[in-house]
């Protein structure tokens, strides 16, 4: 039967005082006018501690905390972050002992590459895909896979084969590059690749038994840091599924070996929220033993007030 056009009675419902009520939102945690001349310190200040940036000031008071008690602070870092010029704050990062251990994947060591020898990389796909000279870059792929194949051979990681290849050639380009800087401080840097996704596997030169056996013995170095990760913090930066994947599976490993990761601490930064970074990175890690966070911004943006919030509150 159809109901009919009658009006719910409000007479009978029940209140409560709004004291009483668990609230989101307190003017205790609201923003504060910038005070002219306070500098960085007095606008992060200033900041709301709601939402995105409560887990930033929360982010930064993480890893702080993880350099002045000892434990690893491990940076997951995306050829994008490179390609946009950050390597200089990231090496300041490095020399300031913010930085534990550097992970990339094929594409992060082939910007880092190029630029030490050259200062410039990231070219146009557009304008050399049509003609075939896309990735074609001599230099690149001629050099690059030889420090892969000589460093491998001996003996060595993907990671520590091409700082060991830039430390001996010392290109005009050095200081800002990343994978240089953490051979000379000592810092374990991986390289994580997925075959066929890089320029220089396209070159003659390209070793698959090189780069696969370079790369598996990076993997296994990166476990080794990151079953230490217990109190400590591990960010990825722009990468998107190859390290948010090659940490679930170090997080994996550790676990099955019986190592504690009580404490841990997983930031995924991005311009935007995407699935494996969320659930591999953010999420599922730190269920039970730690917290998660994604910052929303640009890298260009993002990475350098990261850094100087460091800096700036140390």
């Amino acid at each position: 039967m159809p109901l009919s056009y009658e009006p719910f009675d409000l007479s009978g419902i029940s209140t409560y005082p709004l004291a009483s009520r668990k609230s989101k939102a307190s003017a205790s945690d609201f923003a504060k006018p910038y005070v002219p001349g306070s500098g960085l310190q007095g606008w992060l200040a200033s900041l709301p501690r709601i939402l995105a940036a409560a887990d930033f000031a929360a982010v930064v008071d993480a890893i702080r905390a993880a350099r002045t008690g000892g434990a690893p602070i491990i940076w997951g870092l995306g050829a994008h972050v490179v390609k946009t010029g950050l390597s200089p704050v990231v090496i300041d990062l490095m020399e300031r002992g913010f930085v534990s251990a550097v992970a990339t994947n094929g594409a992060g060591v082939i910007h880092d590459f190029e630029i030490a020898l050259a200062g410039v990389t990231s070219e146009d796909v557009d304008e050399g895909l049509g003609p075939g000279r896309f990735g074609m870059a001599e230099e690149t792929g001629t050099l690059l896979n030889q420090a892969i194949n000589d460093g491998v051979a001996a003996g060595l990681g993907l990671g520590q084969a091409v700082g060991a290849f830039l430390q001996s050639r010392r290109p005009p380009h050095e200081r800002l590059s990343v994978v240089a800087t953490a051979a000379r401080l000592g810092i374990p840097l991986t390289v994580h690749v997925a075959l066929g996704t890089d320029i220089i596997h396209m070159h003659p030169a390209a070793s698959g038994a090189a780069i696969g056996e370079g790369s598996l013995r990076d993997f296994r170095y990166f476990v080794s840091n990151v079953a230490r990760l217990g109190g400590g913090v591990y960010l990825n930066c722009g990468s998107a599924v190859v390290l948010p994947e090659v940490f679930l599976k170090a997080v994996a490993l550790a676990r099955n070996h019986g190592c504690s990761l009580d404490g841990l601490v997983t930031v995924n930064l991005d311009f935007m929220r995407l699935y494996r970074p969320q659930t591999n990175v953010v999420q599922r890690p730190t269920v039970g033993v730690g917290r998660g966070y994604s910052l929303v911004g640009h890298h260009e943006l993002l990475i350098p007030l990261l850094a100087a919030a460091l800096i700036e509150c140390g």
